[in-house]
């Protein structure tokens, strides 16, 4: 099998435009979390969000081709772009260099909006771009078309855990010789009227309104749901020797991945599904030592509580650091998996762990270092991101410093 190693990474969220100001942001303890500007949401039971404020998609797409696509795929292209920047090319083969995107739930906001035409203006006013504007594997068509890569393209819709078996789906086809490079991306902009509606009628959000800095509060006592994010990540994976030869920059190595059902229930989850997932991560990567982990950290009670009880079970008495970002980023659904990979990695590559924000009184089903309110200096060798999903489906990546 070929190993497969990290040569480039993006990112854009509610914390900045590229991964370095939003690292930076996240490791500051700042939080995106605020009132929802995007649409109108005074009526309604959930005014908050982890919104991008100043992304012009001008700067990825032209004028006349951005009404062509959802806001996701924008978001996606400024992460996409970024990773293949940082990765350096000089020149690539483009049958060698493929994409694995991802999205959970895609085109919400064009789904939403052309429904409304239809049903008041009638099928006829439909926009001839909707279709394609709203596809998840749109993304991953539109970043092969603008980086002419024409190797495997490949689409995850696996809900929250989506980017991250965009991730293990890069992997394997490197591993098997499919291709010499993937490019990853996981994208989601899903703040919209019937995306924050819906997910506030399965009362799965925070209702604090007054307060939406603290809103987001993983792993804390007086958690009381998740909040939503829209963003972006992206990673270039590479097989070794390629990487290698072309004198790349190497962040990290995919030292093993792992993915699950729980089989259980469509949004409750189970402790044996993500304990499989990482587990299986483990045997993968021959049982290194893991030094941190990017937990999925949801803020929800069901999620927090089943994590900690799942990563107990995993690890017993070597328990690695752990903190969850979503109280900065807020939760980017299907973008969760990519965004919190490259945190991970940018974790290990700078030596620090970013903070676990508004954990101020410790829920006594999460007793463990979940990295409270404050980064912290640590030398990094091995990092664990993890993402669980509903329909009970989970995915955990490890990264480990290259040797």
């Amino acid at each position: 099998m070929k190993r497969v190693v990290v040569t480039g990474l993006g990112m854009i969220n509610a914390l900045g435009l590229d991964k370095d100001i939003s690292f930076k942001n996240i490791c500051d303890g700042k939080t995106g979390v605020k009132k929802i500007t995007l649409f109108d949401a005074t009526d309604f039971p959930v005014q908050i969000a982890a919104q991008i404020d100043d992304f012009d998609p001008a700067t990825v797409m032209e004028a006349k081709e951005i009404k062509k696509a959802d806001r996701f795929i924008h978001l996606g292209l400024k992460a996409a772009n970024d990773a293949i920047k940082d990765a350096n090319f000089t020149e690539f083969d483009p049958n060698e260099f493929g994409v694995s995107s991802a999205a959970g739930i895609g085109g919400l906001p064009n789904i939403e909006k052309n429904s409304n035409i239809c049903l008041e203006k009638g099928p006829k006013k439909i926009s001839p771009f909707f279709i394609p504007s709203a596809l998840v594997n749109m993304l991953g068509g539109l970043v092969s078309i603008a980086h002419n890569l024409k190797g495997p393209n490949l689409s995850s819709v696996t809900a929250c855990a989506a980017s991250t078996h965009a991730i293990c789906e890069a992997a394997k086809s490197i591993m098997i010789g499919e291709t010499k490079a993937m490019l990853v991306i996981g994208a989601e902009s899903a703040i919209c009227p019937v995306g924050i509606g819906g997910f506030a009628a399965m009362k799965a959000l925070s209702t604090r309104n007054d307060d939406p800095a603290a809103a987001s509060r993983p792993f804390d006592a007086n958690r009381d749901g998740f909040v939503m994010g829209e963003g972006a990540g992206a990673l270039v994976l590479e097989e070794y020797e390629s990487a290698i030869a072309r004198g790349a920059k190497i962040y990290a190595e995919v030292a093993g991945f792992g993915e699950s059902g729980d089989a259980h229930h469509i949004t409750s989850p189970s402790q044996d599904g993500p304990q499989r997932a990482m587990s299986k991560a483990l045997a993968m990567a021959s049982n290194i030592k893991i030094d941190y982990i990017n937990a999925h950290g949801t803020s929800t009670s069901a999620n927090d509580a089943n994590e900690t009880a799942a990563i107990k079970a995993v690890f017993k008495d070597n328990i690695p650091a752990i903190s969850s970002t979503k109280g900065q980023t807020g939760h980017c659904l299907g973008a969760a998996g990519a965004i919190e990979a490259v945190i991970a990695i940018m974790a290990m590559d700078q030596g620090i762990i970013p903070p676990t924000i508004n954990q101020t009184d410790r829920a006594p089903e999460c007793d463990l270092d979940y990295t409270p309110n404050s980064a912290r200096n640590c030398e990094l060798n091995a990092v664990m991101s993890n993402s669980f999903g509903f329909g009970g489906t989970n995915g955990s990546v490890i990264f480990k410093r290259l040797k």
